[in-house]
């Protein structure tokens, strides 16, 4: 069994949404992400469209349906706007395959050789909770930069500062969690990080349960949540009530200005949770010295925790579309690896908050 890493990183994420071009656009002007590429009738696929937006190291890719009944539009259908793929570039193709099959957990599908006028991609896809799955995609006889099928677009979106995707939350039923965090671990060589259980993730109302499992060096980083029990519905419930299966809960990325990043977003039109003020009164009692200027901070309700090794600077997004399901994170680590345990809290009474807006708590 191979022991060097088959997996390089997450290449794209790949969005089945209502509208490719609404969501393209909201990326491109809120949340600072250059249109690169677009896929359709015009470029010679036929029943589908699709545009491709990059910032930093970060890939996105929204495809909408032109037939409501096919599988897009059935996937819409049910889950709403949401992850469809989250893609793994692979250097070699047939030693990715032969090693994942020798750990006999999966079974990757056969791989194809897709051919254009830039040469030749190969790729493969294994599933994974939900309808997710990960496309496997090896680049080595590929020469451009847009997937084929894609034809170039001019844009000039300037960044906000967002450099990559720091890490992809997964949301799985009660009890399964265990099964996934064994399926990256035993199937495709993962380690684990760190677990948090209810009495790290809780309210007098709520909690979770979270496994949080990393390969090639944290380049691909998965935390994976499922709901414990409590009072009141918990927010991992909630998803899994709307999106009707397990599936992508939220993305983290990473910057190095959180504040200059979250400035520029909230005035773009994004829309983060509130923290109550008493937060930051004994801020840097709980988490020592920061660079930061803390009233700044409480303007913009960014967060902020400590481990061993430095601290982070985190804040989470309301639902990026119609369903309480995809959000997003901006964070900024100064030297912390870990993912915002003491925030955990103030997080959730947030979250609940808007749950019971919604009469979902």
């Amino acid at each position: 069994m191979s022991e060097r890493p088959i997996l390089e990183k997450v290449g794209s994420v790949e969005f089945y949404v209502g509208s490719a071009k609404q969501w393209a656009f909201m990326h491109q002007k809120a949340m600072g992400f250059r249109l690169l590429g677009y896929a359709g009738p015009e470029t010679g696929v036929r029943d589908r469209v699709s545009y491709l937006l990059e910032q930093g190291d970060a890939r996105f890719i929204f495809t909408s349906f032109l037939d409501p009944d096919d599988f897009v539009g059935k996937h819409v259908h049910l889950h709403g706007d949401g992850v469809k793929d989250i893609s793994f570039t692979v250097q070699d193709m047939d030693e990715t395959v032969r090693s994942i099959e020798e750990r006999k957990i999966i079974k990757p599908a056969k791989v194809q050789k897709i051919k254009s006028e830039n040469g030749s991609i190969l790729t493969s896809s294994i599933p994974t909770f939900g309808e997710t799955v990960h496309s496997l995609v090896d680049l080595g006889e590929y020469e451009s930069d847009l997937p084929p099928g894609f034809v170039e677009v001019q844009d000039d979106t300037k960044s906000k500062g967002i450099k990559r995707i720091d890490h992809i939350v997964g949301n799985v039923e009660e009890k399964r969690m265990d099964e996934w965090v064994n399926y990256y671990i035993k199937g495709l060589g993962f380690n684990q990080l760190m677990s948090f259980d209810d009495k790290d993730i809780s309210t007098e109302y709520s909690s979770l349960q979270s496994k949080v499992v990393e390969y090639n060096n944290r380049k691909i980083v998965f935390p994976i949540n499922e709901p414990a029990w409590g009072l009141k519905k918990s927010q991992i419930q909630e998803y899994l009530d709307y999106y009707k299966s397990p599936g992508v809960q939220h993305f983290a990325f990473l910057t190095d200005n959180i504040i200059d990043t979250v400035s520029k977003l909230k005035k773009s039109g994004i829309e983060f949770l509130k923290t109550p003020a008493a937060y930051y009164e004994d801020l840097e009692e709980r988490v020592g010295k920061i660079h930061e200027d803390i009233d700044k901070l409480k303007e913009l309700d960014i967060l902020v925790d400590r481990d061993e090794y430095g601290y982070l600077l985190q804040i989470f997004s309301k639902p990026i579309g119609d369903r309480p399901t995809v959000f997003y994170e901006i964070i900024q680590r100064r030297g912390a690896i870990s993912f915002g345990k003491g925030n955990f809290k103030s997080l959730f009474q947030s979250i609940e908050r808007e749950q019971a807006k919604r009469g979902n708590l």
